[in-house]
């Protein structure tokens, strides 16, 4: 079992000035001294709040969790990183069973899941509603089941997110890790955690609408290289249905009377068919070359 000293607590915050002492607080008064808080320039004192408590403090250069997520680690010296946000709503008593399954050696990277024991009113039904479908989403592109991808609530050692390709700005980034430690191939496990509604004192930065939709198109961009087959095939497959939908109204057209030709809509048609014929050829094959290049991962490590 490592010491405490080995973890670095880390906290992107945006106007967390309520509740980041008390979370603060709880890590500390379980021996995590090395509490990290990297502030996206709250305008409410939570940088001054965190260091009135112990915390260190970085202010990043720019703006949205993934951008703090990616400068907080590169200043992260520990071996293993606890990552929450700072809204009170991850309780630290969870912190370690999610570090566990790392300080064992049995994983590298650790998602709490919330719905294995959520507060009443901690989720709106719009909400669990979206990280639903988006775990669903994710199961069948990704072909894995972590329960819960957006969880905000990881463990994870410096070493195996240092090989990450992390691009999203704002709420993104838990997706973009999830689909990394499938295509990096990295151990990840699932802890059940507690998940507490927000204090009423705290605002949330989470706008449903548009973070989902940022959500949704991130995890069908990633799967241009987790996945391609479904990344092109099903670009693909809409192209050839609306082809032979075209097609079948022209061909109607023409053989039931009164007679009517329609030449644009039948090179709309046939060309709407080739070109969904030609995409999920290259999903094929960039799906092969995908799996190819994994084997040849796996015998180099």
């Amino acid at each position: 079992m490592a010491d405490r000293e080995d973890v670095c607590v880390l906290i992107p915050t945006l106007n967390e000035g309520e509740t980041i002492g008390e979370v603060i607080d709880g890590f500390t008064r379980r021996g995590f001294e090395n509490v990290l808080v990297i502030d996206g320039n709250s305008t409410d004192g939570t940088s001054d709040t965190a260091r009135e408590h112990g915390a260190r403090v970085m202010q990043q250069s720019g703006t949205g969790k993934g951008q703090a997520i990616r400068e907080a680690v590169q200043h992260i010296d520990a071996e293993y990183v606890l990552m929450l946000d700072g809204d009170g709503t991850y309780r630290p008593e969870d912190a370690d069973d999610m570090l566990e399954p790392l300080l064992n050696g049995d994983y590298e990277h650790v998602i709490g899941d919330r719905f294995a024991d959520m507060e009443d009113g901690a989720m709106s039904r719009l909400n669990e509603f979206g990280n639903g479908m988006f775990n669903w989403v994710f199961r069948h592109i990704h072909g894995k089941n972590f329960e819960d991808i957006l969880s905000g609530y990881r463990a994870f050692t410096r070493e195996s997110v240092e090989d990450f390709y992390l691009d999203a700005d704002g709420f993104g980034v838990e997706t973009e890790m999830a689909v990394e430690c499938v295509k990096q191939g990295v151990p990840t496990t699932v802890v059940p955690i507690r998940y507490e509604a927000r204090p009423d004192e705290s605002d949330t930065n989470l706008h449903p609408v548009r973070d989902g939709g940022v959500i949704l198109l991130t995890l069908y961009q990633l799967a241009k290289t987790s996945n391609p087959l479904f990344y092109f095939g099903s670009v693909g497959l809409l192209s050839g249905l609306f082809g032979v939908a075209i097609g079948a109204y022209v061909g109607y057209e023409w053989f039931v009377p009164p007679r009517t030709s329609h030449e644009v809509l039948a090179l709309v048609s046939a060309f709407a068919i080739l070109f969904g014929v030609q995409l999920l050829m290259f999903g094929v094959l960039s799906d092969l070359i995908v799996t190819l290049h994994r084997e040849q991962m796996r015998r180099l490590d």
